[in-house]
């Protein structure tokens, strides 16, 4: 039988966790769960212990300080490894990604070596955002997508499930961005590494408590990371191979 386990990052997320961890378990699913937490002053690893005295599979890694989403991630994906997990899911702890989804994912992973629960995937789906911030986020996947030269809608969502196979490949001492930039970098290494992606339309729902943590810096380090993982030049000009066919036959008509 297949394992897998949800790593969930968190920085003052105490509300939130204390209602998810039940849900998730209530689905019968068989998951363990990661939290990951910064040292939060809200007390959320102390309520993700009590949770990890109520449900077995519950297990919690206590960091000193906040150090970033990413490295959180790494961090948890490497327990999951050594705990011998067969599939990785990585979600946020405020319900925007909610755990209904889960049941898809598990199921689309039988296929493909990575799973994106994807707000873009056949269709514009989320709920609870201001037309200013789906816009910035929608221009960010096309522009990641138009300059990294991949088939992907939802470059940036953090609601993913892994096979172990392919967070064995990756060297994780190359992934060194944080927030958006992270999934960026983790789904450019996977798809050029030569395995499978698949995105699960689902539903996001912008967040029920708790603060959000998008910041400026949070963008520009995306915008850089795209930059910088862009694909190299010759492989864009295959990408308008299309313009220099009609430009080929204008000169030879001349």
């Amino acid at each position: 039988m297949m394992k897998s386990m949800i790593i969930i990052p968190t920085y003052n997320e105490k509300d939130n966790i204390e209602k998810l961890l039940p849900y998730i378990v209530g689905l019968n699913l068989g998951l363990y769960i990661t939290i990951v937490d910064d040292n939060s002053p809200d007390g959320t690893g102390d309520a993700a212990d009590k949770l990890a005295g109520i449900y077995p599979g519950v297990h919690v890694i206590h960091r000193p300080h906040k150090a970033g989403l990413g490295t959180a991630y790494i961090e948890g994906f490497r327990y999951a490894l050594s705990e011998n997990m067969d599939y990785i899911f990585e979600m946020d702890a405020d319900f925007s990604h909610h755990p209904k989804y889960l049941v898809n994912m598990l199921e689309a992973i039988k296929d493909a070596d990575l799973i994106i629960g994807s707000r873009y995937y056949e269709g514009v789906r989320v709920d609870g955002w201001r037309f200013r911030r789906l816009l910035m986020s929608k221009f960010a996947n096309i522009f990641a997508s138009y300059m990294i030269i991949l088939p992907v809608w939802d470059f940036t969502s953090g609601f993913k499930c892994f096979r172990r196979e392919v967070l064995e490949k990756i060297d994780f001492s190359r992934i060194t961005s944080d927030g958006y930039a992270f999934q960026i970098e983790m789904t450019t290494h996977t798809y050029r590494y030569g395995f499978t992606i698949k995105e699960v339309p689902i539903i996001f729902y912008g967040r029920i408590s708790g603060d959000s943590k998008m910041s400026r810096r949070i963008v520009w380090e995306a915008f850089w990371t795209v930059i910088r993982m862009r694909s190299p030049l010759i492989e864009i000009l295959k990408h308008f191979k299309f313009f220099f066919k009609d430009y080929s036959e204008f000169v030879n008509r001349k």
